[in-house]
This record gives structure tokens, sequence and C-alpha cells, in this order.
């Protein structure tokens, strides 16, 4: 799932599609279910490559293409069982200068270029800074925010390109802070979407579309998040597992290899 600025009641089916331009940027895709009561920011961290600007993310509007998972599932095989902003603040007596805040379709977007420019946030839509120090690896990351209303909701997906730092893996959001805690283990029910491209993956563990992503993708709505001549990809994490974000490598490296 993802990390969240304040306590949520549900979070569920959540969906990630990553892609890279061939180049060096990643794509990433993001949709769930949400319950919350409360104004909350669903907080995203990204390994960009540094160091990193306010601009180095850009955010791509899905509002009109809702419906991006579901039809991406219908190039696979039916799965037996369902997979279930800116304010200016002031810290330590010294003004911050407010982060940009985009509209992106039904939300609200900022990146945050680093952990010390969540102080630049109003404080309901960011994650303390010692809460980060208890996931080692993320003191040089960036983080996109997306800004969400109170209920219960499926809501369109979010989508976005980012600077990539490790040029040949993909990287997939899945480490969890839902309670302001920092567990061990966490609840998955993800089903995780990739393309190829040009790079050499891995994907043995990975269900292979039937067919090129245009013929059960709709293209013209997707802008340039999908490639559609290309076939996708699909594994589904699920039950409880290590709390970390997931890397999908190159299929000359060791799966254990970490970002340079």
């Amino acid at each position: 799932m993802c990390c969240f600025s304040r306590p949520v009641k549900e979070v569920s089916s959540t969906n990630i599609f990553a892609r890279s331009d061939g180049l060096h940027r990643q794509f990433i895709v993001y949709a769930m279910s949400i319950e919350t009561e409360t104004d909350v920011a669903m907080i995203l961290p990204l390994p960009v490559k540094v160091p990193a600007g306010e601009r180095d993310v850009t955010f791509i509007n899905l509002k009109d293409c809702p419906e991006f998972f579901e039809r991406m599932s219908e190039g696979f095989p039916i799965l037996e069982a369902p997979v279930s902003l800116g304010l200016s603040v002031v810290t330590d007596g010294v003004a911050k200068t407010a982060l940009k805040v985009m509209q992106v379709g039904d939300f609200e977007a900022s990146f945050v270029p680093t952990v010390k420019d969540f102080a630049r946030l109003d404080d309901r839509f960011r994650i303390a800074p010692d809460v980060w120090k208890k996931l080692p690896g993320y003191d040089d990351h960036g983080f996109a925010v997306f800004k969400l209303k109170p209920g219960a909701a499926h809501i369109h997906p979010m989508a976005f390109s980012f600077p990539r730092r490790d040029n040949s893996r993909l990287f997939f959001p899945t480490v969890h802070i839902h309670d302001g805690q920092v567990h061990i283990f966490a609840e998955f029910d993800h089903n995780l979407y990739c393309q190829r491209n040009d790079d050499d993956l891995n994907l043995l563990d990975w269900d292979e579309s039937h067919g090129h992503a245009a013929s059960f993708m709709p293209i013209e709505k997707t802008k340039i998040l999908i490639a559609p001549d290309q076939h996708c990809y699909r594994r589904v994490l699920s039950g409880v597992r290590p709390n970390r974000d997931t890397w999908l490598t190159s299929a000359m490296a060791s799966p254990h290899g970490k970002p340079s």
C-alpha cells in the first residue's frame, strides 16, 4: 500500500503500474480504495536521482481514465479471488516557502524533494521526520504527496514520472505507514503491473498478458504511460510480508541488490 500522514480506517485493492521511459525516468500509476474520517495525504517515497528539485516529478492527470486498472486486469486470466496541501509554515522560528501545489484530476499534489522539505507542508499532510528515521534508507528520497478528502471512495488512478536513480531496475512504492508507526511486517493486498520496455527485467514470477496492451487498454486515455505494442506483466502480493518497497531487477542482477 503506501504511507499516510494520519491514521486511516481502511485501505484495500491497491494497484500499481510501473514502466521506464527507456531513458532516465520511470512512470508510476497508483490506485486504491480508502476510507478515512479526516483530511489526509497519501505519501509515496521515491528513489529520485539526487539532488532533486520541486519540478523534477511530473504529475499526469488520469481523471478521464478511472478504468485504467480494470482494463489492465482484462489482459490477464481472472484471479481466483479479488485483490482485496501546501501552506507556508514556521519551523524553528524560520518561515518556509510553501511547496508548489498542483491540481491533478481530483487531487492536489506536490513533490517534496527531501525529508526536510516536509516542513513546507501543512502538518496534516506530512509524516514527522522521526518516523522516517525508523525506515533506514529514505533520508535521500523524494516524496509524491496527494491530498485526499474524508470519506470512503475508490479514487481514480494517480500518475506521475520521476528521474530514476537506478536505471537497471523498476521501483514499486509498497512500504506501509498507516497509523503513524513503522511495523516490520504489514498486510499486503496488491496487484503490481509493469511493461518491459527496453529493460532486461527478471519476470520469471510474473504473469504475461495475452496480447499487446493496445488489445485491452484504452491507449488514447493513458497518454504516455502505456507502450501500446508491448505486453504487460502482473504479480500479486498478498498476505503478511516484510514492510518494504518492491524492486523488479534486471535478469542479470541479484534480486537482493541495492540501488546505486
